[in-house]
């Protein structure tokens, strides 16, 4: 990757005036998402100051050469800690696209859409600028930097690839064709309710993890429901629970089961079938 005054240097030499545009936008857009992470870093490392060396607010002000309000600003402004759960940014939010029947054109289902919006509303309320991302239909796809894709193994062979990575689980059918979530120690299945019990058409398990990219190249934040619907379940825990998770497994590598209920579209219930395991 080059550096920051190397990709300087490549807008200020474009010589096209439309690429050169394009350049410096997405140059922008990386910086500003830097100075936001700078922020929420420097209001970590003052909280930290306070709480593990027992510094007053005071001092710390003083050892920085701000007042006591600007350090108050700086506390009560920033973004959150668990801010990092998802990168740095701009963040991708990638769906796939699915052939329906006669259609010309693919589409992207409705609950992909759904869980697609309640990410993107999370991710901007922590002040990202979010970038959304369509999965071929025939799964070719390249996740960018940081990127949460909203896909199974079923819908993209890169997704499928990341998640044998997972040392824990597997999510692939079984013998009568089922898609499940399994341990791979054998112990236990991860089912649908959707696939096993008729009354239970509102409710799915959905894989949530941060995984490996084959090659090595860096991570992907996989949320995949057994059906759609598991998705939209898994993004609500998400917004729900993001402050206890990242307290959790920080940026490290995870994967973890979320159970979900559903009035249509409306999430009932979202809580854990299967906790957060780190895989390293």
């Amino acid at each position: 990757m080059s550096s920051p005054d190397e990709q300087f240097d490549r807008v200020r030499r474009e010589p096209d005036p439309l690429r050169q545009a394009k350049l410096a936008g997405e140059l922008i857009a990386v910086y500003q998402q830097r100075s936001v992470e700078l922020a929420r870093l420097r209001k970590e490392a003052i909280n930290r100051a306070a709480a593990e060396r027992g510094i007053s607010f005071s001092a710390i002000a003083a050892e920085l050469d701000l007042t006591r309000g600007r350090i108050t600003q700086i506390r009560q402004g920033a973004p959150p800690a668990e801010r990092a759960f998802f990168g740095v940014g701009p963040v991708s939010v990638a769906v796939p696209l699915r052939q329906v029947g006669e259609r010309s054109l693919p589409v992207i289902s409705s609950e992909d859409s759904r869980a697609a919006e309640m990410l993107t509303n999370l991710l901007t309320g922590l002040a990202f600028q979010v970038k959304p991302q369509r999965i071929p239909v025939d799964g070719n796809w390249a996740p960018g930097e940081d990127t949460v894709a909203i896909c199974g193994p079923k819908s993209s062979h890169v997704t499928a690839a990341a998640i044998e990575s997972d040392p824990f689980l597997t999510f692939a059918p079984d013998q009568a064709g089922r898609w499940t979530i399994r341990e791979r120690d054998g112990s236990r299945v991860y089912e649908s309710p959707m696939d096993t019990d008729a009354g239970s058409l509102g409710s799915d398990v959905a894989y949530v993890a941060r995984l490996m990219l084959p090659g090595g190249s860096g991570t992907l934040l996989v949320i995949a429901g057994v059906h759609a619907l598991g998705s939209v379940g898994a993004a609500a825990y998400l917004a729900r629970h993001l402050k206890d998770l990242y307290a959790q497994v920080g940026t490290r590598r995870f994967s973890m089961v979320v159970t979900s209920d559903h009035d249509g579209e409306t999430v009932t219930r979202s809580e854990l079938l299967c906790p957060p395991r780190m895989h390293e």
